[in-house]
């Protein structure tokens, strides 16, 4: 300690880490404390900038609930933490982040029902099949859905909402098939009243989440799969704020002008199918 200098401070801290403790926490705070004194060094980092700093994070975990899931998920963390806990096998369904938007509970539907209880938006038809890599179809898979309402809030955090609305757990038929009526997802933005809203201000980034509708899929023998599918055309899918964009995920929507059977024009219909990878 006698001979504490800019050029030892970080060996001098990492030195107290060889005292005993947990080795996964070691190892962990090994490589934080190089980084973390690595980036102080590389970009000369002031005191009242660190002090900024520190205002910052105390900011983030006192005034708004959630405010640090939305800093992981704005700094990219998130999402590099799901493509490292997720890796799929060629050929199936991407995983992707859950949100904070899910909510335990929704009711199981009929299907071909509809998911949201009331709006006044037109409908989409959306359906699909649930299989395997081989492409043996998938009998009585659970599909958790939740999305946004047409006002591009979601029922969870809006009170002018019925319950339930735009949730829904659907079981694929024997066919592998699923199907519910709900209506085009939109575009939203984040929360920006708390701390994140001001980084993003501060360095340019986007407030917008390009528009998607939420998926969890279970069955047995597979591994659950959490996603999430977005719609061709959206102006904000190059500039995700929380980097959630997959090109396997993106999918038409396409728009009917002329009646259909029982289905009144304008009406939208659009289909995805998800393969689910084996358990282990």
């Amino acid at each position: 300690m006698g001979d504490l200098t800019e050029q030892t401070a970080t060996d001098v801290v990492l030195e107290e880490l060889t005292r005993g403790g947990s080795p996964r926490m070691k190892e962990i705070m090994t490589s934080l404390i190089t980084h973390l004194h690595g980036f102080v060094r590389e970009v000369e980092l002031t005191e009242q900038e660190w002090m900024e700093g520190i205002r910052f994070l105390e900011e983030t975990g006192e005034k708004i609930p959630g405010e640090f899931i939305l800093l992981s998920d704005n700094l990219g963390v998130s999402v590099l933490l799901d493509l490292m806990n997720h890796r799929k096998p060629k050929g199936a369904t991407e995983n992707n982040m859950q949100g904070p938007f899910h909510q335990e509970g929704s009711p199981e539907r009929a299907m071909s029902s509809r998911i949201f209880e009331d709006d006044d938006a037109d409908p989409l038809f959306w359906s699909g099949q649930v299989r395997a890599p081989d492409g043996t179809p998938i009998a009585g898979a659970l599909l958790d859905i939740w999305q946004t309402a047409s006002n591009a809030n979601y029922q969870l955090v809006d009170d002018r909402q019925p319950e339930h609305n735009f949730r829904g757990k659907y079981r694929s038929g024997a066919d592998g098939r699923y199907a519910f009526e709900t209506v085009c997802p939109v575009s939203y933005p984040i929360p920006t009243v708390g701390s994140v809203g001001k980084l993003l201000k501060a360095i340019g980034r986007p407030e917008i989440r390009p528009a998607h509708v939420h998926f969890k899929v279970s069955a047995d023998g597979f591994e659950p799969l959490t996603t999430m599918i977005f719609t061709k055309g959206d102006p904000h899918l190059g500039k995700d704020p929380v980097f959630g964009v997959r090109e396997s995920l993106i999918i038409d929507v396409a728009k009917h002008d002329t009646d259909e059977g029982d289905r009144k024009a304008p009406f939208y219909t659009a289909e995805f199918d998800f393969v689910m990878e084996p358990a282990a």
